[in-house]
């Protein structure tokens, strides 16, 4: 009989496989802090350059509250050029599954403000700058609310149209930003990039490798940890990115090291711990195993759709799996030469030209 511990190695194992730890009513109350002195973009090899900037965007922290009262907090891009006068179509980006908002989607919101909208990129609840406890807690709902209360926020802001609001998610927030439009009709043109179905994740593993009963043994060891927890004991955390690589780290482990774990895209929130970065708590990450994004995607329409993946990506079959699924309109980009964590920032890979084209059509070009 395998104890906890045992079981909670084939999960890090499991991991390795799947890359998943490695990574979300009216306007509430907000506040609106100029941002300190951003980290200087440091361009790296291959294009790398998550802590991107740029002087033709204005930057501000943001907080503000979602439907349960709970603290969102988050980073507004606004065009310096933009005539706040007038209403201007905004886009919402999530970051990936166990990062914050500092790993990639602060890179797209700068870049997509660049071409003249207003974006925000938030820190989905129970990680970075927002609220929620235990940190790093797993909730689906949740992250899904995080992007509707976002959309709340942006349609408050006088200069921001509300009724053209659009979303990105980037890997883990490609589900979970799939789930909230699905209840959410205000997102309105909804783009995701290296996409993880987190449910499909951490039920199956990739291409469908772990077993039902390797599956159980995961939410048997959940259960366990969390009387453990009730019980007095400490929080453990599942999964993530491994802290050093050895001779037989997974290659899958080696791609998302080489982003949070190096000064390409390593960040650690203020009062986190970097050992933690990545890591949801190993009780609450079995409620993936409830999440089915893809259900009923085909209810989006006639909002489109734009599922953006790496050739070589190895999450390359969540965004065909959705593609599928979705009904019209409906776009599959496949960036040549591309890996999935590639286009969580080798600006030299992304095709921004290409989100630029589809939120110009779906946003600007509908007008409503």
């Amino acid at each position: 009989m395998k104890t906890q511990a045992d079981t909670t190695s084939d999960r890090r194992e499991f991991l390795k496989l799947a890359g998943t730890g490695v990574a979300a009513a009216g306007l509430l109350s907000t506040t609106g802090t100029a941002l300190a002195t951003p980290r200087k973009s440091t361009p790296l090899p291959n294009g790398a350059d998550n802590f991107y900037t740029s002087d033709k965007v204005a930057v501000q922290k943001v907080t503000f509250k979602n439907q349960y009262q709970m603290t969102v907090a988050g980073n507004l891009f606004v065009p310096k050029s933009l005539d706040r006068k007038k209403r201007t179509p905004a886009i919402v980006v999530g970051h990936p599954m166990g990062a914050v908002k500092e790993q990639s989607a602060n890179l797209y919101a700068t870049k997509m403000a660049e071409q003249g909208f207003v974006t925000l990129s938030l820190d989905l609840a129970f990680w970075g700058g927002s609220g929620g406890q235990p940190r790093n807690a797993v909730s689906p709902d949740m992250y899904a609310e995080s992007f509707s209360a976002a959309v709340d926020f942006l349609g408050g802001q006088t200069f921001v149209d509300k009724r053209q609001i659009g979303a990105i998610g980037v890997c883990g927030s490609g589900s979970f930003v799939i789930s909230a439009a699905k209840i959410d009709p205000r997102m309105k043109a909804i783009a995701t990039v290296s996409m993880y179905d987190m449910g499909a994740a951490n039920r199956n593993a990739l291409n469908h490798s772990q077993t039902l009963e390797q599956r159980k043994q995961i939410i048997a060891a959940a259960a366990e940890q969390r009387q453990a927890e009730f019980d007095g004991g400490a929080i453990r955390y599942t999964g993530g990115t491994v802290l050093a690589l050895a001779a037989d780290t997974h290659p899958i482990q080696r791609e998302f090291f080489d982003f949070y774990r190096t000064p390409r895209g390593e960040f650690t929130p203020t009062g986190a711990s970097a050992r933690t970065t990545t890591m949801p708590t190993l009780s609450s990450n079995v409620k993936f195993m409830n999440f089915y994004p893809f259900n009923d995607i085909e209810t989006i329409s006639p909002r489109p759709m734009l599922f953006i993946t790496g050739d070589q990506a190895h999450s390359r079959e969540f965004s065909e799996d959705a593609y599928k699924r979705a009904a019209e309109p409906k776009e599959l980009f496949i960036v040549p030469g591309a890996g999935h964590v590639d286009l969580y920032d080798r600006v030299t890979l992304i095709p921004f030209d290409k989100l630029t084209s589809f939120f110009n059509k779906h946003l600007v070009g509908a007008g409503a």
